[in-house]
């Protein structure tokens, strides 16, 4: 049966005739949710971008044999975290390599590095690794923060809310259940706003967190195959 305007009406006087603490609750709960709709699209459009860009500078690494080739087309791909950390580990090859690395920039062209040159290409490439894996990582926080205390903060203006009520029985001229209703809904609608603003924050949070952890073994399984191409080339 579809609530009528009257109906409609009445939830909003409860909320607006609620006792301070529950307004503030409920003012704190649409807070988190407001905020938490805004980390979901940020995050949405980020790591859309940084997996469809991902593959993109796959298809160039894999396609070209020539490292300042590779290196020009990836600068566009700038949402790529694979692409950062080609770029750092390219920045350290060129500075370790000499002569004709540098001129010619193909694979197998340069003059010998030594072992310790190649881990230092790996450190800058693990080094931006994790810089990639806190960028991405930046707002899950919040979400993770609205998940865990949202409910409890619902919870609060319940627990205040149903106080509320029955210590209004005291002053009551009747105790029937038509003096504390009023409470107990302000009561219930504060779990209702603490739950609405919880389970999409938690829903996002693991779903981000996936996609964190597949670009993440992407970088890593990236840095390998990089490493393995240095050291039979330019050891």
């Amino acid at each position: 049966m579809t609530p009528t305007i009257g109906q409609q009406q009445s939830l909003l006087s409860i909320i607006f005739s609620a006792s301070p603490v529950v307004q503030l609750v409920l003012l704190l709960l649409m807070g988190f949710s407001v905020g938490s709709l805004g980390v979901i699209l940020y995050k949405f459009r980020q790591l859309r971008a940084a997996r469809k860009e991902s593959e993109r500078f796959l298809e160039i690494f894999w396609e070209a044999k020539n490292l300042p080739t590779i290196n020009t087309s990836s600068e566009p791909l700038t949402q790529s975290p694979i692409a950062h950390v080609f770029r750092s580990g390219y920045q350290e090859l060129q500075r370790l390599t000499r002569g004709s690395a540098k001129k010619s920039g193909t694979w197998g062209d340069s003059e010998s590095t030594d072992l310790g040159g190649i881990e230092n290409v790996e450190r800058a490439m693990r080094r931006a690794t994790t810089q990639e894996v806190t960028r991405l990582e930046k707002a899950l926080t919040f979400l993770a923060t609205t998940a865990a205390t949202a409910p409890f903060v619902g919870l609060f203006g319940t627990v205040w809310g149903v106080m509320t009520a029955f210590r209004g029985l005291t002053t009551a001229s009747t105790s029937s259940i038509q003096a504390v209703a009023p409470g107990i809904a302000e009561a219930l609608i504060a779990t209702a706003v603490g739950l609405a603003a919880a389970i999409p924050a938690v829903v996002a949070f693991n779903h981000f967190a996936r996609d964190i952890r597949v670009l993440t073994a992407d970088m890593e399984n990236f840095s390998a195959e990089f490493l393995n191409i240095a050291e039979r080339h330019f050891i």
